[in-house]
């Protein structure tokens, strides 16, 4: 057997002979063993109309009949035409796009392009815990040494990372009531010691998803926009998990009512899993050339059909009031949990986005039993749930997606409590 054989059937990979899902509906995964499951997670949160959506995989399978793909040299409208409409949902101050990603990680890099290319400076400011992709750039800027360790080059001289508005577990110890924003007040000290002097951007995703569902404190987002905006820094949203719906507003930066000069999307873009991915930005940022960031698949038809339908159907019905209104239930239900369950130290989100963050009975992360949950959750009642940080974090992250009813949500619930009672139980 070869090697590459003997690491698919490694301990990690499920066995040849073990039951496999061979189809979704909606926000089930069935096996092929009848097995139903409920996906809580959305996919890799890349499903936010789940599987199988019939108006997604129509316009999908319509245009790879026709092609699927067109180079770059030939003339075509409805790349453009297709970002007007994106365009046409961002907030007010966005009227320029780029459109020629498939992924978050590549999304981002160009959003730092156009930061540096129109500033004429260097230095990218983010926030410890945060995730902005897997390539070695955003490796290097995102919060997680983890993810470095192996990569002496996915480190950048031009990096600065701060601590994040993380309220269970201050970086300065301190309360909400009490701190002050510490962690925008202090920020001016790292542009003081710790940077170039030349800083180009401010990189933050709205929740800090892999991190932890971290949500930021009530006028945070107001307090870094003011200090950014006197230190001639450019502000960039990481939509890439946050944006499409998953707040309950179709972009995550209106739910804090921030406008940032640049909003990067990806993920739950294309509707039903199908890869794409935007730069937004103001019109004053539009300095690229065609050269300058550009990708043989980027913005191809099978892509633009998958976004143009979702768009569509985000806008044309009500999943988006479904998802502010149930949201509230869904966070409501979760912290009933946290009156049951020891284990559990925190619970936060808004929407389909939140995480319970599993506690020792010292308070300390229990990253262990974070881990039994989710596994126990698999294992006994069919729930399919995700951690944070890669398994090195914390936190159970609860995001269906955004076609769940009601009804579902207290099924997800339901079963995410037995879980925890058996892990519990276990000791």
């Amino acid at each position: 057997m070869s090697r590459v054989a003997l690491k698919v059937l490694s301990d990690s990979s499920p066995a040849l002979n073990a039951p496999q899902f061979i189809r979704g509906e909606g926000i089930h995964l069935i096996r092929d063993d009848g097995a139903v499951f409920v996906d809580a997670a959305s996919g890799t949160f890349n499903l936010p109309l789940g599987y199988n959506h019939p108006e997604i995989v129509e316009a999908v399978v319509e245009q790879v009949r026709r092609y699927s793909h067109l180079s770059s040299t030939i003339r075509t409208d409805r790349g453009p035409n297709a970002l007007d409409e994106l365009i046409e949902q961002a907030p007010s101050n966005i009227q320029a796009g780029w459109f020629r990603d498939l992924t978050g990680s590549t999304a981002n890099e160009c959003a730092v392009k156009i930061a540096q290319k129109s500033s004429g400076k260097t230095d990218i400011l983010s926030l410890f815990l945060s995730h902005h992709g897997q390539t070695q750039f955003t490796t290097a800027i995102s919060g997680n040494s983890f993810r470095r360790k192996q990569f002496p080059d996915a480190l950048s001289p031009h990096s600065i990372k701060m601590p994040a508005p993380y309220c269970h577990r201050c970086f300065f110890n301190a309360t909400p009531s009490s701190c002050g924003m510490m962690c925008v007040e202090k920020i001016g000290d790292f542009l003081e010691h710790a940077s170039s002097g030349s800083v180009a951007c401010m990189i933050v995703e709205p929740i800090l998803g892999n991190g932890g569902n971290i949500v930021p404190p009530p006028g945070y987002f107001q307090a870094i926009s003011k200090l950014c905006a006197e230190n001639d820094i450019l502000m960039i949203a990481d939509e890439v998990q946050t944006g499409m719906g998953r707040t309950g507003h179709l972009f995550a930066s209106e739910a804090f009512d921030w406008k940032p000069n640049i909003i990067t999307l990806a993920k739950g873009l294309g509707g039903i899993g199908i890869p794409v991915a935007a730069v937004l930005y103001e019109a004053r940022l539009d300095v690229l050339d065609s050269h300058d960031h550009s990708f043989t698949s980027g913005a191809n038809p099978v892509a633009l059909a998958a976004m143009t339908a979702t768009l569509k159907v985000l806008r044309s019905g009500e999943v988006l009031a479904d998802v502010r209104r149930n949201g509230v239930k869904l966070g409501a239900l979760l912290g009933a949990l946290k009156e049951k369950h020891r284990s559990i130290g925190d619970v936060r989100g808004l929407g389909y986005m939140w995480g319970l963050e599993i506690d020792k009975p010292d308070g300390s992360p229990d990253v262990s039993r974070t881990e039994a949950i989710i596994k126990a959750a698999a294992a006994s009642h069919n729930l399919i749930l995700r951690g944070s940080r890669y398994g090195f974090g914390n936190v159970v992250k609860v995001r269906p997606p955004l076609i769940a009813t009601e009804g579902d949500l207290e099924t997800i619930v339901t079963r995410l409590s037995r879980a925890i009672t058996d892990v519990e139980r276990a000791g």
